[in-house]
């Protein structure tokens, strides 16, 4: 696999940027502008296999498994990322959405040098995490051939996980080891293989609509709002309570109390405002409606 990498697009030296050192900071800022700008339309390019990939997961998901992100280097701190946003941002256990980066915590600031080379790591971190047919198993590479991503792949495939593979390149190792291949090819790099550039960008928007659309399917949303959020500073409590207030018509005050009566859960709020009732009660409404607060509405 090392043998490819001079091949691939990621690796290659664009000589519109042969000579950025000498440029002023202006026209620098310029041309990574310029390059950032492509990249939507590769994720777009990309969108029939990323909208396959998701749909699978969120069947998975809504049947009671995880999603799991395993990337390195930069591929793993963006998985690191990703999953550490969901539980804040909808309210999930930290144990649904996990990322899993090779070296462990200490990679996540630092590098760990030969930790991607490590097939077999790879594979005892999938093993530790008793990944079973439930759960699907997102493996993130620019280049497409980290040895730790395919190793994890190939442990999620023996236990009958769902796998997808998620790479800049063409044709990747990483596809051919996984059920869902998304490739989004961005090309060369303004500083050249520097994959914390374009390809990150790239893999940060998708894995935004993993995460995001996996949880709109899994009701962790209404409309498109974060009602699963919790209220836990200042700045989400007022956020919260005026979720609250625009669902359920009532005043800002009125909104603010039930939320502080539900504990800061935005959701509980609005059946306790709709419903006359308790927190307890409003709780229990929703645990008898699949935690969907649509159906609980058009119950009253």
């Amino acid at each position: 696999m090392i043998d490819r990498l001079p091949e691939l697009s990621t690796e290659q030296s664009d000589p519109r940027y042969s000579q950025i050192d000498r440029l002023p900071t202006s026209e620098i800022a310029q041309l990574m502008n310029q390059a950032d700008a492509t990249v939507p339309a590769a994720v777009g390019a990309a969108l029939p296999a990323i909208t396959t990939a998701i749909d699978a997961i969120a069947t998975r998901m809504q049947a009671g498994g995880r999603l799991l992100y395993v990337g390195a280097g930069t591929s793993g701190r963006l998985a690191v990322l990703d999953a550490s946003e969901c539980p804040p941002t909808f309210g999930t256990d930290p144990s649904l959405v996990q990322g899993v980066i090779a070296g462990g915590r200490p990679a996540l600031t630092r590098s760990v040098e030969g930790a991607e080379d490590d097939f077999p790591a790879g594979q005892r971190a999938l093993a530790d995490l008793d990944v079973g047919r439930l759960d699907s198993v997102v493996g993130i590479s620019a280049s497409g051939t980290a040895p730790f991503v395919l190793g994890a792949l190939a442990e999620a495939g023996r236990r009958d996980a769902l796998t997808v593979a998620l790479s800049c390149n063409h044709q990747t190792p990483l596809s051919a080891a996984a059920e869902h291949a998304i490739e989004v090819v961005v090309g060369p790099e303004v500083v050249t293989g520097s994959t914390r550039l374009k390809a990150g960008t790239a893999q940060k928007l998708v894995l935004n609509m993993i995460s995001t659309i996996s949880m709109i399917k899994l009701g962790r949303t209404y409309g498109n709002k974060m009602i699963e959020m919790s209220a836990m500073n200042t700045k989400l409590a007022g956020r919260a309570a005026r979720m609250v207030s625009d669902i359920t018509g009532a005043d800002p005050e009125k909104a603010r109390k039930a939320l502080d009566a539900a504990g800061g859960q935005a959701k509980i709020a609005v059946v306790m405002i709709e419903h006359g009732v308790d927190a307890d009660e409003a709780q229990a409404l929703l645990e008898s409606h699949g935690s969907r607060l649509e159906e609980v509405r058009h119950a009253r």
